[in-house]
């Protein structure tokens, strides 16, 4: 039998970890379990990651240059600034409804228990959302869109309903998608009061 090579393995098991997290139960993921799920031992799981702290990271690393990736690809091909705020918050709620064990670590309840500096790296990353929102934002204020003024609280807003989406599809064990009647919502949040 062939081996696997390493970084071969340590997909399978970032994979078997996400998996695990799209369990509407929502238990706490152990090594132990892990371990079983991938019919290896838990020594083998340290022999690619340090911790499992460092398999969060790894699924957190996915995450960002997932979602970032998307949001420079909305940046470069719309040049509308509400058309850019529009389909960054509409691809954040498909990511979510695509990837539903990754939803359970971008509203931190997969790293309940776990290493602190993991739910430092999610707080990072909304910021990183609200401000690529915020841009969006000023740039739609510069095409006499919206007023500059409201950037900021609009994009704090809308970063808000995002992660509120995201927490109401994991606590429904998956079953409320957050990007159900999306467009009409984010059309509201984004009009002019």
């Amino acid at each position: 039998m062939a081996s696997t090579p390493p970084g071969q393995r340590r997909l399978q098991i970032l994979q078997a970890l996400a998996e695990m997290l799209e369990q509407p139960k929502g238990d706490k993921i152990t090594t132990a379990a892990l371990a079983r799920k991938l019919a290896f031992s838990e020594a083998a799981l340290y022999r690619h990651f340090a911790s499992k702290a460092q398999m969060f990271e790894g699924l957190i690393e996915f995450i960002e240059s997932s979602v970032f990736g998307l949001i420079n690809q909305i940046a470069e091909r719309q040049e509308d600034g509400m058309a850019q705020a529009r389909d960054i918050v509409a691809m954040l709620l498909n990511f979510a409804s695509q990837n539903p064990g990754m939803t359970r670590v971008l509203i931190g309840e997969a790293l309940v228990n776990e290493d602190e500096r993991l739910q430092l790296r999610m707080n990072q990353f909304y910021d990183r959302v609200e401000l690529a929102l915020k841009q969006a934002l000023r740039l739609a204020a510069s095409e006499g869109q919206a007023h500059e003024a409201d950037a900021t609280a609009r994009a704090a807003m809308l970063t808000s309903f995002v992660i509120g989406r995201w927490h109401r599809y994991a606590k429904s064990g998956f079953k409320n998608n957050p990007s159900q009647d999306a467009a009409l919502h984010i059309t509201l949040l984004l009009s002019s009061v």
